[in-house]
């Protein structure tokens, strides 16, 4: 089975690249902060800079970890699901779920492998632009020297390459449980379990729980409030992303007559939504997160720059601390979901080469085709905006209590539409861009098997 995986690989390696690019920059982020530990372990480093380097290192490196995760589960999942059919004929052939289990886990081990090696070198270069960046700031002292060690290292090769696995594990598992003939039919129901529901009810009453205990017990506390309203709206973000396939059906379910009044384009929108939720899913996710935790932390540094500039009071260090974490968390976010949403549209829309070619052949247009694609792509982004926002409120609405005595804080609406401007932009681009190539294919070559 492993000969199988790495011959796989070989064969498969376009189909791969998008996975391997998303665990690159994962592995990148996570060893980049995690060198802040190894960097804050030195000799020579006074107590206030180990102080902030270890800040910065565990709490932002530990989300990054988390957002690895979702990304490992996200990518490596639709990879599976895609390859329904390949699973069936290897039943068919005589290989049990065993051996199946054992080559696609074989695969993420090669491929997360990989990716972490080469995150090796950008993520020293990050590391070092990091603590530089600390020290301008005045949060480290200049002469603290970087160290890339250890810690790093093995953060980095563990989170990446163990959530790609366990990630392969749990998809190769479920995808061997269905019969040889629901595989053959390449649907992707995305149904909702109790092994997902329970996590996003977890997560979704944690971010709820900060939120009203910034806005109870730490309403007195001013900006020392801060980590703990920032957390909701990561954990309520977290917690939606995982009732994607859920949250898709009930999109669809309401949208769905409104969908059917224009057109051809509206009634395949609505019947591909119903037959492969766990591909919309899988775009889904990263939408929720980009929208939900940027919103929250972006407008949480507003609110808190603003209190403090009412105030009169200069910026404390620690609070210069706090900026920062957010900024870079917002940076990473923004980039990294940026790369999970084009990765999964690229992938998922390659996908569908065969059933555009399909479609033609029954008489649809290029352009009810592109349409389709389109509508598809904008309820998606319409839904994780609005999903996301209601994710980021969670954290805004609590501090701003807390540092304005007002629900609704006077924030700039601006800053809310560039979000979602980049959501809708890097959604229709990534859907629209792959359909029409995929479309350039004659129809009959494009079912050919």
């Amino acid at each position: 089975m492993f000969w199988l995986a790495r011959a796989s690989l070989r064969h498969r390696a376009g189909a791969f690249t998008g996975s391997f690019l998303v665990l690159l920059f994962g592995a990148t982020m996570v060893m980049s902060f995690a060198s802040m530990l190894d960097t804050g372990r030195g000799t020579g480093v006074d107590a206030t800079s180990s102080e902030t380097l270890t800040t910065m290192g565990s709490v932002v490196g530990g989300w990054g970890m988390c957002l690895v995760a979702f990304a490992a589960a996200s990518t490596l999942g639709l990879s599976v699901r895609q390859r329904a059919a390949e699973t069936a004929l290897l039943k068919s052939a005589g290989a049990t779920p065993a051996q199946i289990v054992r080559m696609i886990a074989g695969e993420a081990a090669l491929v997360s492998a990989a990716a972490a090696a080469a995150a090796v070198a950008p993520s020293y270069l990050l590391g070092r632009a990091l603590l530089g960046l600390l020290a301008d700031t005045g949060q480290v002292s200049g002469s603290v020297a970087f160290a890339f060690g250890t810690i790093a290292l093995l953060v980095g090769f563990g989170v990446t390459v163990g959530s790609a696995m366990i990630a392969a594990l749990w998809t190769a598992r479920q995808a061997t449980r269905v019969n040889v003939a629901a595989s053959l039919a390449e649907t992707g129901s995305g149904r909702m379990t109790w092994k997902r529901v329970v996590p996003a009810v977890v997560l979704l009453v944690g971010g709820v729980y900060l939120g009203v205990l910034t806005v109870t017990a730490l309403r007195d506390k001013g900006p020392d409030a801060m980590p703990v309203a920032g957390q909701a709206s990561i954990l309520a973000s977290m917690g939606l992303a995982l009732l994607a396939p859920g949250l898709v059906r009930a999109a669809t379910a309401v949208t769905g007559r409104l969908l059917r009044g224009h057109g051809a384009a509206g009634h395949l929108t609505v019947q591909h939504l119903r037959r492969r939720t766990g591909q919309a899913a899988g775009a889904l996710m990263p939408i929720i997160l980009f929208t939900g935790i940027g919103t929250g932390i972006l407008y949480l540094q507003l609110i808190e720059n603003r209190a403090v500039a009412a105030s009169g009071y200069l910026r404390s260090n620690e609070q210069q601390n706090i900026q920062t974490l957010n900024l870079v968390v917002i940076g990473m976010i923004v980039v990294f979901a940026c790369i999970m949403l084009i990765n999964t549209l690229v992938a998922s829309t390659t996908f569908r080469r065969r059933e555009f070619a399909q479609l033609r052949l029954a008489g649809a247009t290029p352009g009810q085709v592109l349409r389709m694609v389109r509508t598809e792509s904008l309820l998606i982004v319409a839904t994780g905006t609005v999903l996301g926002v209601l994710a980021g409120s969670t954290t805004v609405l609590p501090y701003s209590v807390v540092r304005t005595d007002r629900w609704m804080p006077d924030l700039p609406v601006w800053v809310l539409l560039a979000i979602i401007a980049l959501a809708v932009t890097a959604t229709l681009g990534a859907a629209l861009g792959t359909a029409r190539r995929m479309l350039r294919t004659p129809a009959v070559e494009a079912v050919a098997p």
